[in-house]
């Protein structure tokens, strides 16, 4: 092959990537697209105008404009550059452009705005922007450039790798088209460390998790790649010089010239952010490299520590939720999952690593946050807002109080290990206090948690040897939030009703913290109390738990008659549900209350805590338990008085369950947008068909009997936008989403079916669910010759479907083929 056919195939290789990339994940977002080049490299122009020109002449976008900036930059002409564009390539030179081009040239930049966000709100659009010189100048026009959620593009083309970083946002994408190459990533980082591209595994073998590890905190940004690989080509190419600056990356950027570039571009982009962004930026110091941090969690914490408060009608978690939405659409945190369980989408996220160093060393600047880890110094430290302790800490007493002044901190994060010593009484101005997860804290160690009066936010969820909250919780008058999720207990203290600013209870827990089984040390009481009558309870228990259990926690007597006494044996006794807490009369004083669950109501309290709910007009979000007939009506007159309400889960137990339990609701709240079901219904209460602005429904163990009448229903529905049908839920050996029209599900984007025991057959077709994108099915007994989809083709806007459970190989293989039938090419996925 000659020189100039190889040089030809390289550019057409290049000119298919980069189409790739533009059409790869055309989801709804607008996303940007860095390209950079070294010394006006030719190359890179022509793979841009081929792409630009193929997508134009299969009008793959609906508007196109070609822009090179002219400088000084004008941002009027450089709209009616665009617009010019975008009316030549959509309407074709039709009289209607002539007009309007006449009117662009009269018409003031403000008006131009106006005209160009009209103009693109509607449609799709792919534009190039050639040669940026300087981030200024990407800042004067990117302003214009506002999400319609059109699936859109933007291409910038410059020869300054700092513009291309700064340009590029981690979750789109990057590309440095010097080499003709998309996987940059990797091809940029090698040649510069090698002069080549080498290959690792076959040159280098002990380089190549430290390696990795590299690329990971570059994470696609073009100048660490370039930069940090550089620096590294004069380096020793061992895994121990590599490994040193991976563990010390920090330190690296701050005092290494060679990687102050580095330094200097992401400081850029958090010195560019408004002063309220950088407190809630520098709080994610707070959390271990790579944890997948709730959005929930963050936004509270937030609340709490009072950077966001009630403004202008909006409430303070709807100021912070949009907070946590801009840090992400300025790419300072990524989205770390999209969860089919959310109607929200994005319910937790991540830091990139560079940027969570340059927070670390402005928060440790301002003494804002510490972390107490192994190997780290405690003298000097000065004031400390936000102490944060690493499951690594192996410190005793003496050093933790060797911290200077714990009078000031604001919140304790602990990860890992409970120490009783934690708890500082010089921590009066405590806002914060976050042991989610926490081992080896047992109740004895919240005896002291009524003097911390300045506590706002309080979560203890997933410490499940913790049985029983303190009288002294009442004390805590300022608290906003109560999270005690997966723990043990089964009964709030009567105090609670003294929390008058008290938003957010959430209790109980529907399943397990992790699906399975977790044998507490109050389990393994019971079973020797119960077996052995020699077994003295109070002697004995403490220390043959901790040594049966092998437990990180030291309980006492107390804790151990608290745990078996008026836990576990009343709940035997009362064959009480696990999965919901009871609470005090009285609570219709919580008038702040916004989310209150899991509310186990089966007791003698239960009416009463029903009609005390009728008064929380505030509420949102409502979780109960233990319906039967015997309540069943005044949780109907309670729901009807909930205006506010969004999301609303209600479970029984056994038989008859909710058979005719909610039919006397006739009028539901009209907010409602989650509703989930869990227990025998045997047909779907008539108000469901009202629920128009629904966008989630679940249901379990809800044995529906007239199926099609049911999923007539559901499909009626024009926002539902998730259907989850678990275990139990229909009693039939077909479901059908067509239902022989074509308007049936018209909103629904996600749909799970789980453990349906007798399902045979689900119809996908005739035009129903046209915006399905997620598919997933979990069940154990499917045969090769099964097919169990019917209309997966026809579903042009699945992306993924998702298998779980054990299948035949031939099951999986037809389902494949036929998923090969969509033109839309869904993945399969298997679980």
């Amino acid at each position: 092959m000659s020189g100039a056919e190889e040089a030809r195939r390289q550019l057409d290789k290049a000119k298919m990537d980069l189409i790739r990339l533009i059409s790869s994940n055309k989801d709804d977002d607008l996303r940007v697209i860095a390209l950079w080049r070294a010394n006006g490299d030719l190359g890179e122009t022509s793979v841009i105008k081929k792409a630009y020109e193929d997508l134009k002449t299969h009008k793959k976008f609906e508007c196109f404009a070609w822009i090179k900036l002219v400088r000084p930059v004008n941002p009027t002409e450089y709209l009616r550059s665009i617009l010019r564009q975008f009316y030549a390539n959509s309407l074709q030179g039709t009289t209607m452009e002539a007009q309007d081009l006449r009117w662009m040239e009269m018409t003031k930049e403000n008006d131009l705005v106006g005209e160009f966000r009209r103009f693109v709100s509607t449609k799709s659009y792919l534009i190039v922007l050639k040669d940026i010189h300087t981030i200024e100048e990407w800042d004067c026009v990117k302003v214009f450039f506002l999400n319609y959620k059109k699936g859109s593009r933007i291409i910038v083309s410059t020869e300054q790798v700092e513009v291309a970083s700064l340009c590029v946002r981690q979750q789109t994408a990057a590309a440095d088209h010097k080499q003709l190459h998309m996987d940059q990533a990797l091809y940029a980082f090698y040649d510069k460390v090698f002069h080549k591209i080498a290959y690792l595994n076959d040159e280098y073998p002990e380089l190549v998790e430290q390696a990795n590890l590299i690329l990971k905190k570059c994470d696609g940004l073009p100048l660490a790649i370039v930069t940090i690989g550089g620096f590294l080509a004069n380096q020793p190419k061992t895994a121990l010089e590599w490994m040193k600056l991976n563990d010390h990356i920090s330190a690296e950027l701050e005092m290494n010239p060679e990687l102050e570039r580095i330094a200097a571009v992401l400081n850029k982009s958090y010195d560019g952010l408004p002063y309220h962004l950088k407190s809630c930026m520098l709080y994610f110091s707070i959390f271990p490299q790579d944890d997948k941090v709730s959005r929930r969690r963050l936004v509270r914490r937030w609340i709490a520590e009072g950077y966001s408060r009630e403004l202008r009608g909006k409430s303070a978690e709807e100021i912070a939720e949009s907070y946590f939405m801009e840090l992400i659409s300025r790419s300072m945190i990524l989205p770390s999952q999209e969860s089919i369980h959310s109607r929200r989408g994005i319910d937790s996220c991540q830091v990139h690593d560079l940027i969570r160093e340059i927070g670390i060393s402005k928060s440790a600047e301002d003494n804002l946050v510490f972390t107490l880890e192994d190997g780290c110094g405690l003298n000097n430290r000065g004031t400390i807002r936000h102490l944060a302790i690493s499951s690594s800490w192996k410190g005793d007493q003496c050093d933790f109080k060797s911290i200077v002044d714990m009078s000031c901190i604001r919140s304790l994060t602990v990860f890992g290990k409970w120490r009783p010593f934690f708890m500082s009484e010089k921590m009066r101005l405590l806002r914060v206090l976050d042991l989610e997860g926490t081992s080896g804290l047992v109740d004895h160690h919240l005896t002291g948690i009524g003097k911390l009066l300045h506590l706002r936010y309080l979560s203890l969820r997933g410490c499940d040897d913790i049985y029983h909250l303190p009288d002294s919780l009442g004390n805590l008058r300022q608290l906003q939030t109560l999270d005690v999720t997966y723990t043990s207990i089964i009964e709030l203290p009567r105090t609670i009703i003294k929390l008058s600013k008290l938003e957010h209870i959430r209790a109980g827990g529907i399943g397990s913290n992790d699906g399975g089984t977790h044998e507490t040390y109050a389990d393994t009481l019971c079973t020797l109390a119960l077996s052995s009558m020699a077994f003295c309870v109070g002697c004995c228990a403490p220390q043959v738990l901790k040594e049966v259990m092998d437990m990180d926690g030291d309980p006492n007597r107390r804790d151990v008659c608290t745990a078996c006494c008026c836990n576990k044996l009343p709940s035997a006794a009362t064959r009480q549900s696990p999965n919901g807490v009871e609470v005090p009369r009285g609570t219709r004083r919580l008038k702040a209350l916004d989310t209150m669950g899991v509310v186990n109501v089966s007791g003698s309290r239960g009416k009463a805590v029903l009609n005390d709910l009728k008064s929380l007009t505030r509420l949102r979000k409502l979780r109960v338990t233990g319906i039967n007939k015997k309540n069943s009506q005044d949780l109907c007159s309670a729901l009807s008085n909930l205006s506010c309400l969004e999301s609303l889960l209600v479970r029984s137990e056994g038989n008859p369950g909710l058979s005719g339990c909610l039919d006397a609701l006739p009028s539901p709240p009209k907010k409602l947008q989650s509703l989930k079901l869990y227990g025998n219904l045997v047909k779907l209460p008539e108000w469901i068909a009202a629920l128009w602005n629904l966008m989630k429904m679940e249901l379990r163990s809800s044995r529906i009997l007239e199926v099609d009448a049911a999923m007539q229903v559901l499909g009626n529905l024009p926002n539902l936008a998730i259907l989850r049908l678990l275990r139990h839920s229909f009693a039939s050996e077909e479901l059908r989403f067509s239902l022989n029209r074509d308007a049936a599900f018209p909103s629904l984007a996600v749909l799970e079916l789980s453990l349906l025991d007798k399902l045979e057959s689900v119809e996908l077709q005739g035009g129903a669910a046209p915006k399905i994108e997620l598919l997933q099915f979990r069940g154990w007994r499917y045969k090769a010759n099964t097919v169990l989809f019917a209309g997966l083709p026809s579903l042009l806007s699945l992306k993924q479907v998702l298998l779980k459970g054990r299948y035949e190989d031939g099951f999986v293989d037809d389902l494949r083929a036929r998923l090969a039938g969509n033109p839309n090419r869904p993945v399969l996925k298997l679980n």
